[in-house]
């Protein structure tokens, strides 16, 4: 590759931009800019050649066309190797651009505004850049190419240290850029594709493109045969899974990001120190308390068998008390917003167990996905917080303020269960989880069983279920198990039978008004 000589810079980010020029220019390297870019450079006191000057034609059209030049697109474009192209762009007095730094016009950002409008969203598409980008990115082997500020310094120490950027870095480079024109592209075509004829907006748009970055190759999926890699949104919202810090442990297996995902959207739903515990998906003891150590030990007597190699999630920093207690168990995966050095020292010595530090954040995915053959389920995520105020009592007795507070926190459990959902609950704490059977009825036993083996009474406990009873032979179970207050949807052509076994049995039973699937 030739010495850079000749670099492009025209970015809508100026973060770094003046700092990597002047680093540019004090290593001989010759500056070519537009627009605002070139005026903010000058500004600086840097020599610049605005591209209009080195075309000999004007910007034009609002700035729509100022770098759709042979001029430019021949300086990036001219393999460095053939000497007919070479020769090509000597006779039309083309030079080489060596180097181009470019970043796009905030589509994304723009059409994130709630005022944002049709004409905003076009103005927005950026038509140069991604040209010169592609251009740049096709010819890497004579040219480097940047799209991300993050990649000043590194390309910077090369031209300082050789003349020149190596070439696995040109080829990283254009690999960037060709991931990030896609994701442009793609982030066009879903706004647009979701712009109805009125002018409102369709969240699901006509076309679906997304972009996901590899995290991390694994050994295996879900089982050894299968092949498996890790990949996260390339903006992934605040506070989710993909935020993972890891301290300390073995790789994450693919088993071990499905579980602590579940695991970690469960324990982060509830205001109050929670700590979860989840094996194959589904939670198996969840609990408050009034600290990790105490949510924690309530939630590990739920089912101490399941608990054992599972997955524990705390919404607080963990201290070293509450580490001691977890440390006696074997766990895969700890989450939690932070360690104390008391709880770092504590798994020191448990070097296989994987730490895994995540913000605590209630956000979650913009939608959620589901592959199915030739297709794809695409839905909004199931985010709806029951109120107190939401709940309809049905049934002749009432339940006490205190089975308020417990169907409440039981309903939010459910939610995480696998369908079909019975959860068990007492005192701010899971009793028996019964998920993922094909009828409801088998579910509220194995429920029931599982209390029973972990040596924990039902008698006085409440309910939840994730959808409604659609015979009253679900709910005698529950109650001949001892629960006296249920939670469940409602909305069953014989909910006046379920209501009516309710009364006879003499237990309390309220209405959500919201299902909560999950398969």
């Amino acid at each position: 590759m030739h010495r850079v000589e000749r670099a492009l810079i025209s970015v809508s980010n100026k973060e770094g931009v003046v700092e990597l020029a002047s680093q540019l220019v004090a290593l001989g390297v010759t500056l070519l800019s537009t627009g605002g870019t070139a005026k903010l450079l000058q500004q600086a006191g840097l020599a610049v050649t605005e591209v209009s000057d080195y075309t000999g034609f004007p910007e034009m059209l609002d700035g729509r066309v100022k770098t759709l030049h042979p001029k430019v697109h021949g300086g990036l474009l001219a393999r460095r190797d053939s000497p007919e192209h070479m020769a090509a762009i000597e006779a039309h007095g083309i030079g080489r651009i060596d180097l181009l730094v470019v970043n796009l016009y905030p589509f994304q950002q723009t059409v994130a505004r709630l005022d944002c409008t049709l004409e905003d969203a076009i103005e927005n598409i950026d038509i140069g850049g991604p040209a010169m980008l592609r251009a740049a990115a096709k010819n890497h082997s004579g040219v480097a190419v940047v799209v991300d500020p993050k990649d000043y310094r590194r390309v910077l120490g090369e031209i300082r240290e050789h003349g020149v950027v190596a070439d696995a870095t040109r080829f990283e480079l254009a690999r960037k850029v060709f991931a990030h024109t896609a994701q442009y592209d793609g982030a066009i075509a879903n706004w647009l594709g979701g712009v109805r004829a009125d002018g409102t907006h369709d969240a699901f748009p006509q076309s679906l493109t997304m972009q996901f970055e590899r995290v991390q190759p694994m050994r295996y999926g879900e089982n050894p045969h299968q092949g498996a890699a890790f990949y996260r949104d390339v903006a992934p919202a605040a506070g989710t899974l993909a935020h993972y810090r890891q301290l300390q442990g073995k790789d994450l297996s693919y088993n071990n990001i499905a579980d602590s995902d579940a695991a970690w959207e469960c324990v982060k739903s509830f205001d109050e120190a929670a700590c979860v515990i989840v094996k194959h998906a589904n939670p198996c003891g969840v609990a408050i308390g009034h600290d990790c150590g105490d949510a924690y030990a309530k939630a590990f007597a739920t089912d101490p068998t399941s608990a054992f190699g599972g997955i524990i999630a705390f919404n607080r920093p963990l201290d070293g008390v509450a580490a001691e207690q977890v440390s006696k168990q074997f766990v895969e995966v700890l989450i939690a917003p932070g360690f104390d050095d008391a709880a770092r020292r504590v798994f020191a010595a448990k070097q296989n167990v994987r730490l895994l530090e995540i913000p605590i954040a209630r956000s979650t995915n913009h939608v959620d996905l589901k592959r199915v053959g030739g297709g794809l389920l695409v839905q909004t995520p199931d985010e709806w917080r029951l109120a107190l105020e939401d709940l309809k009592v049905v049934s002749k007795r009432a339940p006490t303020a205190a089975q308020l507070s417990d169907l409440l926190f039981a309903w939010r459990v459910a939610k995480f269960v696998k369908s079909n959902a019975i959860v068990f609950c007492g005192d701010g704490r899971t009793l028996g989880v019964g998920a993922g059977q094909m009828s409801r009825i088998d579910s509220a036993r194995i429920a029931s069983i599982k209390a029973e083996h972990a040596n924990l009474t039902l008698a006085g406990s409440v309910v939840a279920s994730d959808a409604f009873f659609p015979f009253r032979d679900g709910l005698d179970v529950v109650v001949d198990a001892g629960a006296v207050a249920v939670i469940q949807p409602g909305g069953s052509v014989r909910d006046e039978e379920v209501v009516a076994a309710a009364d006879e049995r003499g237990v309390a039973m309220v209405f959500s008004g919201v299902r909560h699937f999950r398969h």
